[in-house]
């Protein structure tokens, strides 16, 4: 039986802590990895966990779990696929982050695998496969972690919430149904949904702004009947190199819905110009897209609560 183990590495400028910490708080991931869309904790113990992943791979969406071991004292974390997929007969690995000065870490990427059948044709696939997300997946540590760690002010979150009188099946009933927002919400001009898999949606969409023009944006849902989903986009207005989101309800025991929309934005500065104007800057970038977005997010509550009241 062939068991591979290999190693890749690259330098990040940012602490080792902070570095570790971004890895280990799987909420993360779609900030870092762009693959990502949402990472869940199945199971939760001081050190052992069982996580979810949902990410993109080849334009698909897809959703796998992991056991996880963190090690924070020696800034290592090892995971192990519960069910590999084909080709892969089992998948194992460990991150390792280690200090090479004050604001400079040393980030390792072990893997070790081995093919189905142990069969040479299918472990060179793998070989290949492995190598290419490696090298991917920490560029991408690498570009992310820095911008959170050194770019702080280019990162926005923030989130609206409203009371319905209406449950919050119905609430969520209107976010989940998007293929029917083009006849619901006024500033929707398109909207295609697939939902291959039952809970995992990609929804692609124009918008229309207030001036009149229109954006096209694509993204990845995962659906918790009736009390949450989160997306990521995965198409992206120019403004935004990264834009996470989630909606969030809770029925109180009078029957009162409480709905939130919750965003996460990185701005593309280098489109800041040619989107707002020469003269501006980061924090008119911000409150540009607060305004746009939360806008948006408060106008589609608005119809929501309309939907839902008038079945309660």
């Amino acid at each position: 039986m062939t068991v591979r183990e290999v190693e890749h590495e690259i330098t990040v400028e940012a602490p080792a802590a902070e570095v570790y910490r971004l890895l280990a708080e799987v909420e993360n991931w779609p900030r870092i990895f762009p693959p990502s869309v949402f990472v869940d904790h199945v199971e939760r113990g001081e050190r052992e966990e069982r996580i979810r992943i949902w990410a993109t791979a080849n334009g698909e969406a897809k959703n796998w779990t992991s056991r996880r071991t963190l090690d924070p004292d020696g800034l290592r974390i090892t995971f192990r696929q519960e069910v590999p997929a084909h080709p892969v007969a089992a998948m194992g690995g460990t991150w390792i982050v280690e200090s090479a000065g004050e604001n400079l870490s040393r980030v390792r990427l072990l893997h070790d695998y081995r093919a189905v059948d142990d069969d040479a044709e299918k472990l060179a696939w793998i070989d290949q496969a492995v190598d290419r997300n490696s090298r991917s997946e920490l560029a991408s540590l690498k570009e992310n972690v820095e911008l959170a760690t050194n770019r702080a002010e280019l990162t926005l979150s923030f989130e609206d919430s409203v009371e319905i009188d209406g449950s919050a099946k119905d609430v969520y009933d209107f976010l989940n149904e998007a293929d029917r927002w083009k006849e619901r919400l006024p500033h929707v001009a398109q909207v295609d949904l697939r939902e291959d898999t039952p809970g995992l949606q990609i929804l692609r969409m124009d918008t229309l702004t207030k001036d009149g023009s229109s954006h096209t944006t694509e993204s990845v849902r995962v659906c918790f009947p009736h009390h949450r989903i989160l997306y990521k986009q995965t198409t992206l207005p120019a403004l935004m190199t990264l834009h996470t989101g989630r909606w969030t309800l809770q029925e109180d025991a009078r029957g009162v819905t409480t709905a939130t929309s919750q965003h996460t934005v990185v701005v593309n500065t280098a489109n800041i110009a040619a989107v707002l104007g020469e003269d501006a800057g980061v924090p008119e970038a911000r409150e540009f897209l607060r305004n746009a977005l939360g806008g948006n997010s408060r106008a589609t509550l608005g119809h929501a609560k309309e939907y839902a009241e008038a079945r309660s």
